[in-house]
């Protein structure tokens, strides 16, 4: 089941970061994580299986920039390869093409994840070394939208 993230669920998604720091995090990046789900979180949401989140991802929107962007994508380890990140991440996609205002929906990730996303359609529009942390290189990748009218 995907849901709306809730702030009881803070605790369990944290847990969900760390289970993917080294793999796919650095150590540095559960401060940035904690900034997110206090302050910055627009949509968030939480894949459930059997009562336990297994899966978490958000969208924040720049209207200005006619974009939408997915944000801090997470699965349980030992769930991945299961097509729960697929489902999500084409949820928040479904979610995105509701409004009209955006023209583009982006990610930013890092060369250990990139590929799962060219997979679902998104384009490598840039890459910079040691973004997130040393070893840890910025993806910035794009989908375009085609609204019908």
């Amino acid at each position: 089941m995907i849901r709306p993230y809730a702030a009881k669920d803070k605790p369990e998604t944290i847990a969900l970061l760390r289970q993917n720091t080294p793999a796919y995090f650095d150590p540095s990046e559960e401060a940035d994580f904690n900034h997110y789900l206090d302050v910055e979180r627009e949509d968030y949401f939480v894949y459930e299986e059997e009562g336990r989140i297994v899966g978490a991802g958000g969208i924040n929107y720049f209207p200005k920039e006619k974009t939408a962007r997915i944000s801090w994508d997470m699965v349980d380890p030992a769930m991945q390869g299961k097509g729960i990140g697929k489902k999500l991440t084409q949820f928040r996609i479904d979610h995105i093409l509701k409004d009209p205002r955006i023209a583009f929906i982006v990610v930013r990730t890092s060369q250990l994840a990139y590929a799962f996303y060219e997979k679902m359609g998104f384009e490598v529009i840039s890459i910079e070394q040691d973004y997130w942390a040393k070893n840890y290189h910025l993806y910035l990748m794009q989908m375009p939208i085609i609204q019908s009218k």
